[in-house]
C-alpha cells in the first residue's frame, strides 16, 4: 500500500486557528442591549435582546472588550411579533386595520464554564416600586379601553346601582340638587359658593 503523499500545506501547528474578531473600533455604541433573567438556562448562557443590525461577531466584540467575557457559541433567532388591530397608542383602534410591530431579535451566547453568570434573587418586597399602584392603574387602563370598545358598548357600567342610590336621594329630599359648577371658585379651588364668574 503506498504511502499518502503529504500535504501542500503541512500539519498546522496546535491553537492555530482562532475565531474570527472584528477589528471595527467603536468607541461610543449607539445600541442597548438587553440582559434577560433566564432561570431555565445554566450559569453559563445568557440571552440578549438586541437590534436587528446587531450580528453576532459585533455582540461578541462588544462582551469581550467591555466586560471581557469570552463567547465560545452564539446562536440568534428573530421573533415576529403578533399582528395587532390598528397601530399601538391609538386611543381609538380602528377594527380590521391589521398592523404588524417591528420583530424582536434576541441572541444566546454560551461563556467557558470557568466563568458562570448567576443571576440575584428576585426582591420579595416590591413596595419601594410601588408595584400596587401601578397594578391598579394597568386593571383600570384595561376596564377603559373595554368599555371603548365594541363588545364594551354593549355591557352595563358599573355605576349603575351609585347613580340609583342619588336619584332616589334626590327624589326623597335628603340632597338637594345643584349645578357642580358652583362648587368651584375661579382658581379652581372645590368648596366654594362662588361661580366662575364671581369677582370679575
Amino acid at each position: 500500500m503506498p504511502a499518502p503523499k503529504p500535504s501542500l500545506l503541512g500539519r498546522l501547528p496546535p491553537n492555530r486557528f482562532r475565531p474570527p474578531r472584528g477589528q471595527k473600533k467603536v468607541y461610543l455604541p449607539n445600541f442597548t442591549l438587553t440582559l434577560l433573567r433566564t432561570p431555565f438556562l445554566p450559569p453559563n448562557f445568557a440571552t440578549f435582546i438586541t437590534p436587528l443590525s446587531l450580528n453576532k461577531l459585533d455582540l461578541k466584540d462588544y462582551l469581550y472588550n467591555v466586560y471581557s467575557i469570552q463567547c465560545l457559541r452564539i446562536r440568534s433567532y428573530v421573533q415576529q411579533s403578533r399582528v395587532r388591530q390598528d397601530k399601538p397608542g391609538a386611543r381609538l383602534p380602528k377594527p380590521r386595520r391589521w398592523y404588524r410591530p417591528r420583530a424582536t431579535k434576541r441572541m444566546t451566547i454560551e461563556m467557558p464554564a470557568t466563568e458562570p453568570f448567576v443571576w440575584p434573587e428576585a426582591p420579595t418586597d416590591l413596595k419601594p416600586w410601588d408595584k400596587e399602584m401601578h397594578e391598579k392603574a394597568k386593571e383600570e387602563q384595561k376596564g377603559e379601553q373595554k368599555l371603548m370598545s365594541d363588545e364594551g358598548r354593549r355591557v352595563p357600567r358599573g355605576d349603575g346601582a351609585k347613580l340609583r342610590e342619588q336619584a332616589e336621594e334626590l327624589l326623597r329630599g335628603k340632597k338637594v340638587w345643584r349645578p357642580g359648577w358652583m362648587d368651584w371658585d375661579v382658581s379652581g379651588r372645590a368648596g366654594s359658593e362662588l361661580g366662575p364668574h364671581a369677582g370679575v
